[in-house]
């Protein structure tokens, strides 16, 4: 039944399965055409013109004789009531309607419908439709009689429809569809059907009989773009029987549940595409009547369509042109009417009934197809843009490499978020003057260099008669990023591209000078970055189709008399789509303007059309977050509370981090800070090969070594493997300190001896035992001195050192040590690191160990190469910091141990070596670490393996740790208080003196070097006996882009401190 077809008055149930004429008020989409239009077989094409719909009488038999003909041919029995119809007999008889056929109608047709009924009720037998009455069609006469089942509930059209019975419609529509996949019939092929959508542009001829002119034009455009968008596309379309008719008549539904009960009506079931079933039934459930209020386009049709496609999922090219189609249903209804209004100009509902789809079609063609498009997309769960994944991850990905939108490296730059939401301060849009004093004074009180402003806030601000659509609200929701900032700040391009538009948007609240760059992926995918709130000197900057580079500056930060009238900031924004399609013949071209504000209830659409610009400007998540536990003035009293005084901070202004990265750390505020320090991260912050690792090891079983686990015997072989000869057999431990208590306890039981010789300055663990052999502890503030069994070595520095870069003269002070150890029955061990750490980065002179383990050795010392700091490849050259002191000697250290990056941050260390000394240890005392080797640990420490093979980090730490040696040589020869440079790989020093010649040590100032660069987003920190060394230890993912950014930071701020 058509949508103008009522139930009868005071029976709400009489007119779902017949028709009459209806009335103005409640003007439907199309008039009831007659049957021969309905069959291709029996009546003529559109092309031969229309019949009447009152050409052929409706039957009109007594009422007796169908209640007669209904108890013998149908066994049904019942009271009798005629119904309502505008072209058949209808007659209700209990339980059932017996229907007797206008004699126009053709038996296939009915056979048509019969069939469509009986295959439903066999694939969907819970679905609520008629059942088809046996025997069937019969014969009565000349007319052709059939009965159906009774069913129950309100037509559509006379409920208040709610989301849920909006989507209760879709899902009763996809499970429709669902149950008529495979079936097919004859006369199911009608493309001469008038009402047929796949061929609605065989009504296009009749769109000149439209009355008004500009609703002529409009139902025109419609058609216009039916034909370049959906014509050229039909053949990738899927093909179905479909019912093609669920208006709002035909559909039954119980208010008081909110769901649909029945569909009614199957006289238009055809073979069409599949997409036109829910095309028809959204263009119904959009229509307003003169009573009710407008309905949201958009909130009504995703009901729909997120309910069909829960059951039936459309293909992605169906959905590319279901606002087409759903349009174009409106403009066959208006055109047909049109031109029947013309045949029939006495009859005035043939064009008032008009009313509602052309107040539709207008709403409709003022959006965006486009837009559209997207809705229905995110209502059949898509992404609302099919290319927006693409980009964001390309954006996100390493291969995106974007350079500083503005003279200063954002992701380091001190930050404050200001808000315009609800009653903030800067909801004053009428004095800008007042609002940039106000985020100056936020940012002075938070250190900032930059406020920024949200994407995705709902702003009080954007109420003014411009940010209105056809929503129920209006578009109040931010869609770019904000960076407050002084007038005239130069604006670059982050990425190279072409210049699309520049241009002034000189309304008030809108942009000003504007420019917009295309861009594209790896992969070709376009997208567009948009400058807004510029100043008029941008005009005249760049030119649309002008290539730029990234870095190139393409506009200045403008001031409130040219941005649109708002405090000076920079608006950012990327578009996936510059939604230039329209309705007709032709799409937009680019007009340099684009929404900067979105409407809160189509805010998923949005953020795929426009994403969020933090991921291009390198923003981290923290920056917008919910911050105030983790500020510092709040962590530090319950740090002084709660734990123990001993435990030191780092840098005057305490840093608080929430997260890290590769070689970044975040803190509270999402600031970045390059992290040159942290030797701990050895693969990088957080890698996610290593958090993989352990998750899915600790997810299955974490336990001791009491039990046999694989795990422990892969990775220990896997790390032996790494060392020389005889060094085979490997102890798990917990940390470095661990570890390095384990090689002394190993060295003593082995040799029976106590005493230790060591090289003084050295730092080696946090025992009693290891601050006992570590000068860096015993002989500063709070330390006890040199106990009497630890015997100090000459630190071997070839800058400050006797003996310069003499290895074999220093190494003579550990024979002279060994030989003071005599005096208490012999050195147990010689302990020394590979490279200094805390006597200041060190590198010993080469030959030392060589000749420093052979005087140890001589005087039956277990030698003990401590790798906890410098090992796994940090050196660049070897894996092991020790191997090219003893390269060629035909020396091996007895011991090796190994902590810090072993697990990437993970708490793990391992003591290496030979079989000999594990047999004299094991004298009978077990050896028992509880967490020592459990099996989360071996999978992390196997994980770092992986990566730093995989990566090629040992050859990384070669590479970029020559390039920073050299660029911190070039530095000394522009500032005098560099006295020394030294290091391998990524394990590097820079000696700060007042003096080069008598190399005075620059405390004071290495200290203000530290927290200057703290200040400037760099990480690195102070070493040595005097504090006067800045250490450079990063994560050895550590790269050239950020080697670059370390030696620029370091030669600004020694120049600051000097100037």
């Amino acid at each position: 039944m058509r949508r103008g077809e009522q139930p009868a008055p005071g029976d709400d149930n009489a007119g779902r399965h017949v028709g009459r004429p209806y009335s103005a008020t409640r003007s439907l989409l199309v008039t009831r055409r007659s049957r021969c239009e309905r069959h291709s077989g029996g009546g003529r094409s559109v092309g031969d013109g229309m019949t009447s719909v009152f050409d052929s009488p409706a039957p009109a038999l007594p009422l007796d004789q169908l209640a007669e003909l209904a108890r013998q041919r149908f066994d049904i029995d019942g009271p009798v009531a005629e119904l309502p119809s505008e072209r058949d007999q209808n007659v209700r008889i209990g339980d059932a309607v017996l229907k007797v056929a206008n004699r126009a109608e053709q038996r296939e047709a009915l056979d048509l419908q019969e069939a469509v009924l009986r295959h439903l009720a066999t694939t969907e037998p819970h679905l609520p439709l008629p059942r088809v009455v046996e025997p069937g069609i019969v014969h009565h006469g000349e007319h052709l009689v059939r009965a159906v089942t009774w069913l129950h509930g309100a037509p559509y059209a006379t409920l208040t429809h709610s989301s849920d019975l909006r989507r209760s419609l879709g899902e009763f529509m996809g499970t429709v569809s669902r149950g008529l996949q495979g079936f097919g019939h004859p006369a199911a092929h009608q493309p001469h059907f008038l009402w047929n959508l796949d061929h609605a542009q065989s009504v296009r001829q009749w769109v000149d009989a439209v009355a008004d002119p500009a609703d002529r034009a409009m139902v025109e455009s419609v058609f216009a773009r039916h034909e370049r968008v959906v014509v050229p596309h039909l053949p990738r379309l899927r093909a179905a029987v479909v019912h093609h008719d669920a208006n709002d008549w035909n559909v039954l539904a119980d208010e008081e549940r909110q769901m649909v009960t029945g569909l009614i009506d199957f006289g238009d079931v055809m073979w069409a595409r599949q997409v036109n079933e829910l095309a028809v039934a959204v263009a119904y459930a959009l229509l307003d009547s003169h009573e009710s209020p407008l309905v949201d386009i958009v909130a009504a049709a995703t009901d729909v369509i997120r309910g069909y496609t829960s059951v039936f999922p459309l293909t992605e090219p169906e959905l590319a042109v279901l606002w087409e189609l759903i349009a174009t249903r409106l403009a066959m209804s208006v055109a047909i009417s049109s031109h029947r209004g013309a045949a029939n100009p006495d009859n005035a509902y043939l064009t008032v009934s008009q009313a509602p789809a052309l107040r539709l079609l207008r709403r409709l063609t003022a959006m965006k197809p486009d837009f559209l498009h997207f809705t229905a997309r995110a209502a059949a769960g898509l992404a609302p843009v099919p290319h927006q994944p693409a980009i964001t991850a390309w954006l996100r990905s390493s291969r995106c490499h974007p350079s500083d939108v503005m003279p200063f490296d954002l992701r380091r730059a001190g930050r404050v978020v200001v808000s315009l939401a609800g009653d903030a301060p800067l909801t004053a849009i009428s004095d800008p003057d007042e609002s940039w004093a106000w985020i100056q004074r936020e940012m002075a009180a938070h250190h900032a260099a930059v406020a920024l402003g949200r994407y995705d806030e709902d702003r009080a601000c954007y109420a003014g008669e411009q940010f209105t659509t056809d929503a129920p609200e209006p578009r109040s929701v931010h869609t770019g990023v904000d960076l407050f900032i002084d007038v005239d700040t130069p604006v670059r391009a982050m990425l190279p591209g072409v210049v699309e538009t520049v241009v002034d948007n000189a309304a008030a609240y809108d942009y000003g000078p504007t420019v917009i760059l295309r861009h594209a992926t790896d992969t070709g995918t376009p997208f567009w970055v948009l400058y807004g709130h510029l100043s008029r000197a941008t005009l005249t900057t760049v030119q649309p189709g002008q290539l730029v580079a990234a870095g190139d500056t393409v506009g200045f930060v403008g001031d409130h008399t040219v941005n649109g009238g708002w405090a000076p900031h920079l608006h950012v924004q990327i578009m996936t789509d510059l939604l230039l399609a329209r309705w007709g013949a032709v799409d937009a071209e680019p007009d340099g303007n684009f929404e900067g504000a979105g409407e809160p209830s189509r805010m998923a659409v949005w953020r795929s059309i426009v994403p969020d610009a933090s991921i291009l400007l390198r923003l981290a998540p923290e920056t917008w977050a919910d911050h105030a536990a983790d500020a510092p003035d709040v962590l530090e009293p319950r740090r002084r509370s709660d734990l123990g005084p001993s435990l030191s901070t780092s840098y005057r202004r305490h840093l608080s981090i929430v997260r890290g990265e590769g070689t970044w750390l975040f803190d509270h505020t999402g600031r970045g800070y390059l992290d040159c320090v942290n030797n701990v991260a050895h693969v990088g912050h957080s890698h996610p090969h290593v958090v993989a690792a352990i998750a899915r090891q600790a997810a299955v079983l974490n336990t001791n070594t009491r039990y046999l686990h694989r795990a422990i015997l892969d990775y220990a072989k896997r790390l032996a493997a790494l060392f020389p000869t005889p060094l085979r057999v490997v102890y798990l431990t917990n940390s470095g300190s661990e570890a390095n208590e384990l090689a002394l306890r190993i060295a003593r039981t082995a040799t029976g001896r106590r005493d230790v010789v060591a090289v003084d300055w050295g730092y080696h663990g946090n025992t009693n035992d290891l601050v006992e052999i570590s000068a860096y502890k015993f002989n500063r503030r709070g330390g006890g001195g040199r106990p009497p069994h630890t015997h100090l070595a000459d630190l071997p520095d070839p800058y400050r050192g006797a003996h310069g870069d003499n290895g074999p003269a220093y190494a003579a002070s550990v024979a002279a040590a060994c030989e003071r150890a005599e005096q208490h029955g012999g050195a147990a061990a010689f302990i020394a690191e590979s490279i200094s750490g805390c006597g200041g980065q060190v590198v010993f002179p080469h030959g030392y160990l060589a000749a420093a383990f052979r005087a140890a050795k001589a005087a039956g010392a277990v030698t003990i190469a401590d790798e906890v700091q410098v090992g796994f490849g940090r050196a660049g050259s070897h894996m092991w910091a020790f191997e090219p002191q003893l390269e060629g000697s035909g020396v091996v250290p007895d011991i090796v141990t190994l902590g810090k990056p072993i697990g990437n941050g993970h708490p793990l260390g391992a003591v290496v070596t030979t079989p000999e000394l594990a047999a004299a240890f094991a004298n009978g005392m077990e050896w028992f670490n509880t967490f020592g080797g459990n099996p989360v640990s071996c999978a992390a420490g196997m994980a770092v393996l992986d990566v730093i093979e995989a990566e090629g980090l040992q050859e990384r730490a070669a590479r970029v740790g020559s390039l920073l040696l050299q660029g911190f040589r070039t530095l000394a020869a522009r500032h005098d208080c560099i006295g020394d440079v030294r290091g391998m790989g990524m394990y590097l020093g820079i000696d700060l003196v007042t003096d080069r010649g008598t190399k005075t040590h620059a405390t004071q100032l290495a200290g203000d070097v530290a927290n200057l660069l703290r200040e400037r987003g760099v990480l690195v920190s102070t070493d040595g006996p005097h504090d006067n060394v800045l250490k450079i230890k990063p994560p050895i993912v550590f790269d050239t882009a950020e080697a670059e950014v370390l030696c620029s930071e370091l030669d600004a701020a020694l120049t600051d401190l000097h100037s």
